[in-house]
């Protein structure tokens, strides 16, 4: 079966989302109850202020479902440079391809948003080792690493990449 077929984007937040959010990325397996929090909260946030709320969203829907969502906004003070602050996909779909379609789409509206530059971070756990992986294969550089920054002997990994 492939994933990709029928799959359809939205960037119209609605209310059942956060609890989709809260789904995709407990089944993920790799976030913290409190990590979690935040996921749920960006959406809430974008729910409650609309177009006053900084963040961005892009959900991908099958069979009127969320199966994976992006989260990012523009970074204040930069004339250009935007955060990516999540990118989720259900556990089951993932290594299908969505969330490069998804990761695409998203720097599509960046661009057009005028964003330039594109940054995202993760950890430098182990257990991370195929996020970073998924980044670097999607054309994203290291250009940054912050020893310790989550806790101890786990650190920040940000990443670049610059939109055509």
């Amino acid at each position: 079966m492939n994933i990709m077929i029928d799959v359809i984007y939205r960037q119209q937040i609605q209310p059942s989302d956060a609890d989709a959010i809260s789904a995709i990325v407990k089944s993920s397996g790799f976030f913290s109850a409190e990590e979690i929090n935040i996921a749920v909260e960006l959406a809430q946030e974008k729910l409650e202020l609309a177009g006053d709320s900084s963040y961005h969203f892009l959900f991908a829907e099958k069979s009127n479902q969320v199966i994976g969502y992006t989260c990012w906004g523009p970074i204040p003070a930069t004339k250009d440079s935007f955060d990516l602050y999540w990118i989720a996909v259900r556990k089951d779909l993932c290594g299908r391809g969505l969330g490069k379609a998804l990761l695409l789409e998203t720097e599509k509206l960046i661009s057009a948003a005028g964003g330039r530059r594109v940054y995202v971070d993760t950890s430098s756990r182990k257990q991370y080792q195929p996020t970073r992986n998924f980044y670097e294969s999607c054309g994203y550089r290291q250009a940054a690493f912050l020893e310790e920054f989550y806790a101890q002997d786990d650190g920040k990994i940000i990443y670049l990449k610059i939109l055509k």
